[in-house]
């Protein structure tokens, strides 16, 4: 089974702390979506032996695409692939695309599952963000999705400075009672070379705190649970049957390529990533080349990405998968590298796997990086 990922990179607007490549320009997109279609024929091989099970439009704001471009993304992955019979196809999506007839058009359609980019419900928070949308729009939308749509998740971002303790369970008690079954929840973080980096760096907002986000997590961990969801993944919190299947590839190891300027690709061996510049992914394509770079992936490169997303999952680091697929001496060392953390009541070692502790789970991708192995 493998999954396919479209980056869809055009935006209404920049949130000041985003880091993901778009652009507020839609002049170049149909010649884009053309070439979208074109990668897709192109790299059919990668796949030719797979399955899809999971196609997921990610961004950017798909959510600007018409249905008919939808449509003929998805036709061009039905025609080149394999594809299960009921396929997990996902579309993120902002509050302010989603009036009522989009979402007619959208439940008219093969996706079956929106992932809506809510961040907050307060209007002091989507100010400081620079969301398009405000806090009715955002609530509006959840009216409405939920009557069209039963697999939704919604995106919430805390350790937001000025957020209140109580304006945060506010915000997930909000989510709960629209009924979604599915939140995929981040702490702000200042990248490089965004608005939010300069705004930081002049002293225009002040930095996020750490403290904060760590009592932020801890409140999410506990709410979450208290109303069914099951904290499956760091930053994911699903009810029963309702884990994104598509995301859940990626953590598991599974095969996927990514579709689209700057998107990446895997193949357990393998690592790819395109472009990150709408006109040069354009002209490549419409050359008949794949504007992508390629690298390959070292026994201790494998061993790294397992412990990545392992450890960030309910899953964990298998030590017997350990034992089959690597050296003989990287379960041993592995071992005695997280020992010092198994005493620190970080990670534990259960069945014969190794994962984080609710202790350690704020500090799962730290913890991974202390236990990589390096070349």
């Amino acid at each position: 089974m493998a999954g396919i990922y479209i980056h869809i990179p055009f935006c209404k607007q920049a949130c000041f702390y985003c880091d993901f490549h778009f652009s507020t320009s839609l002049k170049k997109k149909d010649e884009l979506i053309s070439c979208l279609i074109t990668e897709l024929e192109i790299r059919k091989k990668e796949l030719q032996n797979e399955i899809i099970e999971t196609i997921y439009f990610g961004g950017g704001t798909p959510s600007l695409l018409s249905s008919e471009e939808i449509k003929s993304l998805l036709n061009a992955i039905y025609q080149h692939y394999k594809v299960i019979e009921n396929p997990e196809i996902t579309l993120e999506a902002n509050p302010d695309d989603l009036s009522e007839e989009k979402f007619l058009e959208l439940a008219n359609s093969p996706i079956n599952r929106l992932s809506i980019g809510v961040q907050s419900f307060f209007e002091e928070d989507l100010k400081s963000m620079n969301r398009a949308h405000n806090s009715k729009e955002a609530k509006e939308c959840l009216s409405i999705a939920t009557c069209y749509f039963d697999n939704i998740t919604v995106d919430l971002i805390y350790g937001v400075p000025n957020m209140s303790n109580e304006r945060w369970k506010e915000n997930l008690q909000i989510a709960f009672d629209f009924g979604v079954n599915h939140i995929s929840s981040y702490a702000l973080t200042v990248e490089p070379k965004t608005v939010l980096d300069s705004f930081v760096k002049n002293g225009k907002y002040p930095e996020p705190d750490e403290t904060e986000a760590k009592e932020h997590f801890d409140i999410l961990v506990a709410e979450t649970a208290k109303n069914g969801f099951v904290h499956y993944e760091i930053s994911n919190f699903g009810k029963p049957n309702y884990f994104s299947k598509h995301n859940t590839s990626y953590w598991l190891g599974k095969k996927y390529i990514g579709i689209g300027p700057s998107a990446h690709s895997f193949s357990k061996t393998h690592r790819s990533w395109n472009v990150a510049n709408n006109a040069k992914y354009i002209k490549e394509l419409q050359e008949g080349k794949l504007p992508n770079e390629q690298e390959e992936l070292s026994k201790e490169d494998q061993f790294n990405e397992y412990l990545m997303t392992g450890l960030r999952t309910i899953w964990g680091v298998s030590l017997n998968e350990i034992q089959e697929n690597f050296k003989a001496d990287f379960k041993e060392e592995l071992l005695k590298s997280s020992k010092k953390f198994i005493e620190e009541g970080l990670l534990i070692i259960e069945n014969n796997t190794l994962k984080t502790t609710p202790k350690g789970k704020f500090l799962a991708d730290g913890l991974a990086s202390e236990l990589f192995r390096i070349k």
